[in-house]
């Protein structure tokens, strides 16, 4: 009881169980983790689609508070459902290198029928470049080749999410 009592006494601090089974504040990095986690679940075999927010959010999560540059792509079946995220490539604070091979690669090994690019700004700038639109351009032709589908390509600079989809980039 006095183990209870002595939690109602923290602030509105999120616990954790360690292995002891005692509880303790859960450390920063161990709520944003348990999120991503909890958000990739509702991702996972969801309606692309029909739920662009889920998706946002995962990726506010996931890329924005990075201080380097990563590409990744989020796999879809047939249907639009999530097949897998992959964190494909990571660079530097203002780059990253893309291999169009291995996204083709990656999305034969997933049998994917459509995917969404995804990379963040770290600089918290969301407006594509013209290197982001030409790598848009020549993934979604390399893919069209082994008939996946580019469904939009996402740039998430801190809360903002570009979407070349809406800007008709793609």
């Amino acid at each position: 009881m006095s183990q209870l009592s002595s939690t109602f006494t923290l602030d509105s601090s999120l616990l954790v169980r360690d292995v002891a089974g005692s509880y303790r504040p859960a450390e920063p990095e161990e709520v944003l983790q348990a999120a991503l986690r909890v958000l990739a679940d509702q991702l996972h075999g969801t309606e692309m689609l029909s739920s662009p927010q889920a998706v946002r959010d995962f990726l506010r999560i996931k890329l924005g508070t990075l201080e380097h540059e990563v590409f990744s792509v989020i796999h879809l079946d047939a249907q639009h459902r999530v097949i897998e995220y992959v964190e494909m490539f990571r660079g530097t604070v203002t780059q990253t290198s893309v291999y169009p091979r291995e996204v083709v690669k990656e999305a034969m090994t997933h049998n994917t029928a459509a995917i969404v690019l995804v990379h963040n700004h770290p600089s918290g700038v969301a407006e594509p470049s013209r290197a982001d639109e030409h790598l848009t351009q020549t993934l979604k032709s390399a893919l069209s080749l082994v008939d996946v589908r580019v469904i939009d390509h996402l740039i998430v600079a801190g809360p903002t999410i570009l979407s070349f989809a809406e800007r008709g980039l793609i």
